[in-house]
């Protein structure tokens, strides 16, 4: 049988790996390097050079996984780019901050603070020069040692597969799409055999044991549409109970001391919010006010934790009394004033729930509160959609950090379900940091559902997955 591409990878990871240790190496010869005249002490063996490339070293390892790291292979550079920059900033901020404490006897002058911070301006501006031109080369050295992996997409009959061939071709140099079977194609063995990957989407669960096993038997990577029941195995706790293995799905709520910490965290970082946003509110409050004379806020019931009812708060970006059916914003919707349109492509229309974060009925971090028209709607399609409602409603969470305005209710659903089911103070944390990344994110991550009486434009190919019954291969 011919050898399969992920068996011999080490030399590709070894390249990569090695451009990944020179960008960091540059990084950090940037950063101290154009210090060192000011602080000379920072290549000397003296205390402040110890502490302050160690605080550089680790914070920079932690903040780049935090932001995901250097992904090449996996990621669009477009979308590595501005993780790692955000990285690099927040490194080189803290270990300034670090240094200049350390060398106190250069605080109290005033110009040459303003020198250093312009030297770390112009450290910083040649460290993202660094990361575009290393993200950029470590994709192209990636794709050259390692062309598209060969994919099958596996459906059942019922399944419309066109969003993940869409989603799925949007990563043209990771993958390929030879086929798009349905689960009981007599062809689909000797697929499995030949391809790289494997994608099952949408197949009866009953089948999907033997496809994952005849696929983990010939060395065939597989990715599995994320399914409820799967994400609750996911939390599982494996124990023991004689000489029996027994998986444990313990039904989670938060203890005392995490509800605790995440209220604490939600008091620390709105109330500093508050203060710090004040200005940006008050201008954005007078933008609103002078584009049509309407009021400055909006609000609306939605559910939190336990299905309780509360009003959120909102920046208005909607005409006031607009007689159409109240539903979600839609793609290209003439109801969005023209200031509404620069609030909701750069996220700020969600400021003023920190008011709400202040009040407990919200949290930083948690499941988006839906419009009560929506939770009944989406209960009716997907029953388990209540279960976000176990925590409370959050500002920011998974959901929104790793997907669109417009991502459908299930995905958005599993996202939450599994921020629910792992919670920690520490993705609390994490969650946090990454939502900075939202506001780097492209213009369609902001787009509003299609509107109700348009259809979604996707590619149909359900000519060639019918090709392909009528015509099996010999």
């Amino acid at each position: 049988m011919k050898e399969k591409k992920g068996r011999n990878e080490h030399p590709r990871r070894g390249a990569v790996f090695c451009i990944k240790v020179l960008l960091f190496l540059i990084l950090f010869l940037l950063f101290f390097g154009l210090f060192a005249p000011g602080f000379p002490q920072v290549f000397g063996f003296s205390r402040t050079a110890a502490i302050t490339m160690t605080t550089f070293v680790i914070l920079g390892i932690s903040m780049t996984a935090v932001y995901g790291g250097f992904a090449v292979g996996k990621r669009k550079s477009k979308e590595i780019i501005p993780s790692l920059c955000i990285a690099v900033f927040i490194t080189d901020a803290v270990t300034f901050l670090q240094l200049y404490i350390m060398s106190v006897s250069r605080w109290p002058r005033a110009d040459l603070i303003w020198l250093n911070l312009m030297i770390l301006f112009c450290v910083f501006l040649l460290q993202v020069a660094a990361v575009i031109a290393f993200v950029y080369l470590g994709n192209y050295v990636y794709f050259k040692l390692n062309p598209p992996d060969r994919c099958v997409i596996v459906c059942d009959h019922s399944s419309n597969p066109d969003q993940l061939v869409k989603c799925v071709s949007r990563y043209r140099k990771q993958f390929k799409i030879d086929k798009v079977l349905t689960w009981d194609d007599p062809q689909l063995k000797k697929r499995i055999r030949k391809t790289d990957i494997v994608f099952l989407y949408d197949i009866p669960a009953s089948e999907r044991p033997a496809i994952i096993e005849y696929a983990y038997k010939h060395y065939t990577n597989l990715y599995v549409q994320s399914d409820i029941s799967e994400i609750l195995l996911n939390t599982a706790k494996f124990e023991m109970f004689d000489d029996m293995a027994m998986l444990h799905l313990p039904v989670t709520d938060l203890s005392m001391e995490q509800r605790f910490f995440k209220r604490a965290l939600d008091l620390f970082v709105s109330g500093i919010a508050t203060i710090v946003l004040s200005p940006l509110m008050l201008i954005i409050a007078i933008a609103i006010k002078l584009d049509d004379h309407g009021p400055v806020f909006f609000s609306q019931p939605r559910a939190t934790r336990g299905g309780k009812i509360f009003n959120v708060l909102k920046f208005r970006t909607m005409k006031v009394h607009d007689p159409s059916v109240e539903y979600s914003a839609t793609a290209d919707d003439d109801r969005i004033t023209r200031v509404g349109k620069y609030l909701r492509k750069f996220r700020v229309d969600e400021i003023p729930q920190i008011l709400n974060i202040l009040h407990g009925e919200m949290s930083l971090v948690g499941p988006r509160p839906e419009m009560l028209q929506n939770i009944e709607k989406y209960t009716e399609e997907l029953p388990e959609f209540q279960y976000r409602l176990r925590v409370k409603a959050g500002l920011t969470g998974l959901a929104q950090v790793n997907g669109r305005y417009n991502t459908s209710a299930k995905d958005k659903l599993i996202l939450d379900l599994m921020y629910i089911e792992r919670y920690s103070f520490w993705q609390d944390i994490v969650l946090l940091l990454r939502t900075v990344i939202v506001f780097f994110k492209s213009e369609e991550s902001t787009q509003g559902f299609e509107a109700p009486e348009k259809k979604p434009d996707v590619t149909i190919i359900k000519h060639e997955t019918e090709e392909n019954q009528m015509h099996p291969e010999a």
